[in-house]
């Protein structure tokens, strides 16, 4: 899945699009053409989109979004001479990640800012993998509803989520949209390049992030989750790791067969840095243990 529809009441037109960025419009009469949808490859293409091959441009892949409907297409200014017909509108830019990022939040509404986003970076695919597994379970024990993005594996509430690894930046965006309307609380996002693609969460702000084994290098951690993926990292996100007293918890805990301490602690560690009172956790994790 490699498209975003428009989600908001707001109309996009190429002419906003041109005054917001300073990109670069041919011709310049098709300002009033309204795009309801962004798509980086031809099979996403659906009518009324602005195609973005990004790197896979040629003339053949041009034409065949255009008979699918695309309304506008973006190529970069390189090409400016390169185009001799292209039937619809095109917009000449070379936009940032970052720019990209924005525009993809913008006409899907913005979903992540209506969800809580809670990420799991580390050094192990699998154990990262686990840790998201367990949290899932965990914040649903707690009352819940939740989505998870994981390599092979993601899911909104109870359905199973289709997608292509890893995952980019209109896709991700795609995924937010899908959890909030399902009625998710939550997202868990697996941080590792296998999940998600570099620069797919740019305008996405991390509300909890977890990391198993920073040690001491926690800065370094932060500095390349922030460059890699694109995500805000900022005040208002709360770093959570394990600790003596959430490992006791844990331990103390009967959350349920094969599920390692070390995952559940981190799921305890992350739930209180998001504001989940250390009762209520206690609470959920006796009645857990005595339903067993």
């Amino acid at each position: 899945m490699s498209a975003i529809n428009e989600t908001t009441s707001q109309r996009l037109t190429l002419g906003m699009l041109v005054d917001r960025y300073g990109w670069e419009l041919v011709p310049d009469f098709a300002r009033d053409v309204t795009v309801t949808s962004l798509a980086n490859d031809v099979e996403s293409v659906t009518p009324g989109a602005l195609y973005m091959p990004g790197m896979r441009i040629d003339k053949g892949r041009i034409a065949l979004a255009v008979r699918r409907g695309a309304y506008a297409v973006m190529l970069p200014t390189s090409m400016r001479n390169a185009i001799d017909d292209p039937q619809v509108p095109v917009l000449f830019a070379d936009p940032s990640p970052r720019r990209v990022g924005e525009l993809a939040a913008s006409i899907a509404g913005r979903p992540s800012e209506s969800i809580a986003v809670f990420a799991i970076a580390g050094s192990d695919v699998d154990r990262v993998r686990e840790d998201v597994d367990v949290l899932a379970q965990f914040l649903h024990m707690l009352g819940n509803p939740v989505g998870t993005v994981c390599d092979g594996d993601s899911q909104s509430l109870e359905r199973f989520l289709d997608l292509s690894y890893p995952v980019d930046v209109f896709a991700m965006q795609r995924v937010f949209s899908v959890c909030v309307e399902d009625g998710a609380a939550a997202i868990i996002l697996a941080l590792n390049s296998r999940t998600i693609a570099a620069g797919a969460l740019e305008s996405v702000g991390v509300d909890v992030l977890g990391y198993d084994d920073a040690g001491d290098h926690v800065d370094e951690m932060i500095a390349h989750v922030a460059e890699q993926y694109g995500c805000t990292l900022d005040a208002n996100t709360h770093l959570a790791q394990r600790d003596a007293e959430t490992d006791a918890m844990a331990e103390q805990s009967d959350f349920g067969d094969g599920v390692p301490t070390r995952a559940l602690s981190l799921a305890i560690a992350m739930t209180l840095a998001a504001g989940v009172r250390k009762t209520n956790i206690r609470n959920a994790l006796r009645v857990s243990k005595e339903l067993r």
